[in-house]
Parts: C-alpha cells; structure tokens; sequence
C-alpha cells in the first residue's frame, strides 16, 4: 500500500489492498477497489480503536496503524533490527513480560533495546537460549507461563514507586514543556489569536512559577521556531523529564465546541497505560476545571506519536477552543492565563504527594506550596 495515504473517492487494486486489510481485522464486510462511505466507516472505527484522531480518512498513521493491526503474537520472529518492528504481536508480549514482573519500559508496540532485553531476561528464567529473538520456543513458553501469571500490575507498581522514591519536592526534578506551534501554521489563528502565541506565553508563565520552586525547565521550542513532532520527541528523549506537557487548543468547523480536555498514552486493546500520564492528566483536568468556567471534557488514552514514543510521561492538554468565542477570550485573557498555569504547577506537586498529604481540588496556590515548605 502507498505510504501517502488514501482519500475518499480514491479507487484501484491499491484500494482493494486497503479493504482486504479492513476485512481482516473484521471492520468491513468485504473487499471493495472504492474508496467510499463504507471504507471511510471503517477507517473511522479503526481510528477510534487506536486512539487515533478520527478523521474517516487513511492518513499516513492510520496507515501504520493498519499494519500494526495485522500482526499476532507468533506471526513472526521478533528482534532488534532497523528500523525497529512494530505491531499488535510487539505489544502483546510487551503486555505478556511486563505482567511477569520483566522490565520492558513502555509497553508502545515497538522492538527497541530495552524489550529485547527484558525478553532475554524472561529466557534466562525458563532455561531456553537468551537470544532476545522471540520465536516459536519463546512463545510457546510465554504461553505456559502466563497462565499461571496475572494481573498486569508489575509494570504500574514500578512507574509508581519511581514516583514516590522522588519524594514530594519539587527540585531537582525535571519538567518539558512543549508549546504547540499550531498544527505548524503560525498565521493560523480565529479572531487575531494565535495558538502558536497563547502556547509560549502559557509556558513562559508555568517555567517561571517551576523555577521558583527548584524545577529545572525546558521548552521544545522558542518564541519563533516550530519543530517538528519527532525533533520534539527526539529532544525530550535526550532529557530523561520526569514529565513532559504539551500545551495545545482545539478549534472545530462548529463553534459550539469548548472546554478543556487531557491525554495520555494508552491502548485499551492491549489493556496498556502510562499510569503517571493517567493520574497527571486527570489530576491537571480537575485543577483546570475546578479553576475555570471551562466545560469539562475528561481526559482520555490515545496512542498518538507524541504520547507513544516519549520515553518520560506525557501529557497533552487542549485548552479550549479557539473557534469557541467564549473560549476565546478566555484564551485572550492574562488573568485566565495566570489561573491555567497555578493550576499547571499545583497539579504537577500533587502527582507527587502521597495521598494522605494531598489537598482539596482547586484549594491550593504555588504561594501554598512555598510556604510549606515543600521546596527546601
């Protein structure tokens, strides 16, 4: 299949390669060489189930997506190479070593050094040859093993404990900020507001309320750059964060749409999840909305490449609607940006408070925070 994507309307054998890979996957009935309301139907339920952004046409990571779908645990031997593999067969034994206690970071459907390692580990503790391949002997004995091993927790007891081992100040730890560019079109903007603008200003206010409580702060980009996603990813890579927040708004061709909503990665096929990302987002989605006047739209699991290939937590957070006008001149507001960043700073301190030290919602305020001593 063509690696640019396809359109609806579009038709031919490269159409009835799409449909073939729809149908076996059991999201169209039969295969087609048109490009028509059933096949976008189908492209939109196969966007939705992979925490894509749903838009009935076959982008490029839809496309990926699509390939990943398609493979199963034993399709295939599985090993470094370059580029490295991914799939659905990538993530189960991911899922399958992480609930057996085995390291393999994030569980993202993708091959890389720190999943063949955790599988050597796991064919080491069964006797069979540490190759880090895993092939017909390997699953064979993942499937033995794993019925006698569940539960999944392995994985979410170590994010955790990685969490609470770095006790509750906040210095020393480090935060990416990473402020949209707007969809990398600088002039886009509704009303002479601009999210490239409202971004970095909102990020200039949360790195110097971070700073102040001994936070050390990176922004993805300056006033007048816009990287790339996967320069962002690279350059969040390099600096092992404790968390990463990326700032974005929404707009949508119906200006009834607003409020404010949050993401982190996960993949409820697999049943895998960032559980700092999860508790993060909603921790900074109640903050938010205890704050504003802004509608509550929950946080959600989503596999975009941001979330997904970030080693660090992240988050994305859409605050508002710029072709909301009520949304829009909260954005325009310098008041309203002061709230979203306290709200910001004091989410990011209560991520790392134990519970029984933790405050109501919406109560406290980063003077709160000094004054308690939380930064020695």
């Amino acid at each position: 299949m063509s690696n640019e994507g396809f359109l609806p309307g579009d038709s031919g054998s490269a159409i009835e390669s799409l449909t073939a890979h729809l149908v076996s996957l059991g999201l169209l009935a039969s295969t087609q060489n048109a490009y028509d309301s059933k096949v976008e139907a189908a492209i939109r339920a196969l966007q939705q189930n992979r925490g894509l952004k749903v838009t009935g046409v076959c982008d490029p990571k839809t496309l990926q997506a699509l390939e990943e779908a398609r493979w199963k645990l034993g399709d295939r031997t599985l090993e470094l190479t370059s580029p490295l593999m991914r799939g659905d067969d990538v993530a189960t034994l991911q899922r399958k070593l992480l609930e057996m206690g085995f390291d393999i970071g994030k569980a993202d459907g993708i091959f890389g050094a720190k999943s063949s390692a955790g599988l050597k580990e796991f064919q080491r503790s069964v006797g069979i040859d540490s190759d880090g391949r895993c092939g017909p002997n390997t699953v064979v004995a993942l499937m033995r093993l794993v019925r006698t091993v569940s539960g999944g927790t392995a994985s979410a007891l170590r994010e955790d404990a990685v969490r609470s081992r770095k006790g509750p100040s906040l210095l020393e730890k480090v935060v990416i900020l990473d402020p949209s560019w707007g969809g990398g079109n600088p002039g886009h903007s509704f009303d002479n507001l601009k999210e490239s603008e409202f971004t970095f200003e909102l990020a200039l206010r949360i790195e110097s309320r971070l700073k102040e409580l001994g936070v050390t702060v990176y922004l993805t980009r300056d006033r007048s750059t816009s990287p790339s996603e996967s320069e962002r990813i690279d350059f969040c890579n390099k600096r092992s964060a404790d968390l990463v927040i990326s700032l974005h708004c929404d707009n949508y061709p119906n200006e009834k749409a607003e409020g404010v909503a949050s993401f982190y990665f996960g993949n409820e096929i697999h049943g895998i999840k960032s559980v700092i990302g999860e508790r993060f987002a909603t921790l900074v989605q109640r903050e938010i909305a205890a704050r504003t006047q802004m509608l509550n739209c929950r946080t959600h699991a989503k596999s975009w490449d941001l979330l997904r290939l970030t080693k660090s937590p992240t988050v994305r957070i859409d605050i508002g609607y710029l072709s909301n006008p009520k949304d829009r001149d909260r954005l325009k507001d310098d008041g309203f940006k002061d709230v979203i960043a306290e709200a910001l700073v004091v989410a990011i301190q209560r991520l790392y408070l134990d519970a029984e030290n933790d405050a109501k919602t919406g109560t406290l305020r980063v003077e709160d925070l000094r004054r308690a001593g939380i930064r020695p």
